[in-house]
């Protein structure tokens, strides 16, 4: 099969695809065990909810720089050598975490380990392979990998509450390493064979138009926040989701039942858009989205209850998961092909540091005031900057026809 040469949107390409969001779902693992266990680090380090979501942040910044570093390997030597590296390095991340003896330990290899070389070598880097392999289907196919985190996020948080509930934390941490390594490395070793064709039309080319949306010096930069806005707003739910249910009586399993509820409504949701997305187009999906995601955490405040909470996460997963990949259909449609992978990447980067961000920056507010009522509004203001970037789009959109790129 290697030596043949595949025409995009072939079967050799939905069997990539395929394989590809395994491995999304297996190395999204390094993104969610820091929340899972977000309650048991508070406690043993000594540490106040600030300093407990930490971890996570840490992990959210190494993926989101690592997303560019393991992308530019991608680009000279394929995506099968950061996926190995990316495996060995969760596999040792995970051995060293289950062995810190301190808070300091634990962070290191959280950022370096899990977030830097690890995880990132599962999300931006895998879209960027699978988008090489896919014309007439390429938003559906990105937004097939791109669910790989919010499937990961769906299957583990359950799986690693109930394991370290009965087992402690380490010998799970050990355990995960393990799996990491013996189950990425073979899978990345079958996605050897790279793309034997020109990829540089853009999807307005391949309709038939030929040309791209109207565009501004101030678009990318105003993506960019859009990008950490949005991510700010939706990580306050994703980071907290355990804590605050523990906080409220109802226990951290529940808090982990809510989470992979979430995160799977996400999935359906991040495949849905790709086919929304369409008709109506990355801004029309992303003003949408966004407008969901605010409802969503505005419901948080007042609905408080073990079965209000449950059907408020259910809809804030439907709400999130199409936002982020209509950040890459907006580029796609408003700059030149050649142009789309550094663009991508950084938008994508601005996405990861914005749910770095957040997650730190819920911790605080609670420190802060005692609750997560602010922080939910905190994020419900930084939602209506993202609406508001959205919308500018969208009448930037419509203010002139198509151009043309040279």
């Amino acid at each position: 099969m290697s030596a043949a040469i595949h025409t995009p949107d072939s079967r050799y390409a939905w069997i990539r695809l395929l394989i590809s969001v395994t491995l999304a779902t297996i190395g999204g693992i390094g993104l969610w065990s820091s929340v899972v266990v977000l309650p048991t680090i508070q406690a043993e380090f000594g540490i106040d909810r600030a300093g407990a979501s930490l971890p996570y942040t840490v992990t959210f910044v190494g993926f989101a720089v690592g997303g560019i570093l393991m992308g530019r390997v991608a680009d000279r030597l394929g995506i099968t050598v950061p996926l190995v590296a990316g495996a060995l390095a969760l596999g040792v991340g995970f051995v060293l975490d289950a062995l810190s003896q301190n808070f300091i330990q634990f962070l290191i290899v959280q950022g370096l380990f899990i977030g830097l070389i690890g995880s990132s070598a599962t999300f931006g880097p895998l879209v960027a392979d699978v988008s090489l392999w896919f014309l007439k289907r390429r938003g559906i196919a990105i937004g097939i990998v791109a669910s790989g985190n919010y499937i990961a996020g769906a299957i583990w948080p359950p799986f690693l509450q109930a394991a370290i509930a009965a087992h402690g934390w380490r010998p799970v941490y050990m355990v995960l390493g393990v799996i990491c390594v013996v189950t990425m490395t073979p899978l990345a070793l079958l996605l050897r064979q790279r793309p034997s064709y020109d990829d540089t039309a853009s999807p307005a080319a391949q309709n038939g138009a030929g040309g791209l949306l109207p565009s501004s010096p101030a678009l990318f930069p105003l993506l960019i926040v859009a990008g950490l806005s949005c991510c700010i707003a939706m990580s306050m739910p994703q980071v907290h989701l355990v804590a605050y249910c523990s906080d409220l009586g109802y226990g951290a399993a529940r808090g982990a039942e809510m989470l992979s509820l979430m995160l799977g409504f996400g999935v359906v949701s991040r495949l849905a858009s790709g086919f929304i997305s369409d008709h109506i187009g990355g801004t029309g999906t992303l003003i949408v989205g966004s407008v969901l995601q605010c409802l969503a955490l505005l419901f948080y405040i007042p609905f408080d209850g073990l079965t209000s909470l449950y059907i408020v996460s259910a809809l804030f997963g439907l709400a999130q998961g199409g936002i982020v990949p209509s950040y890459a259909l907006i580029i796609r449609d408003h700059f030149p092909a050649r142009q789309a992978g550094s663009r991508i990447s950084l938008v994508l980067t601005a996405t990861v540091f914005g749910m770095a961000i957040g997650g730190w920056m819920s911790g605080k507010i609670f420190d802060v005031t005692g609750s997560y009522q602010a922080a939910f509004l905190n994020g419900i203001a930084f939602n209506l900057v993202n609406i508001a970037i959205a919308t500018w789009l969208l009448l930037l959109r419509n203010r002139r026809g198509p151009v043309f790129a040279t």
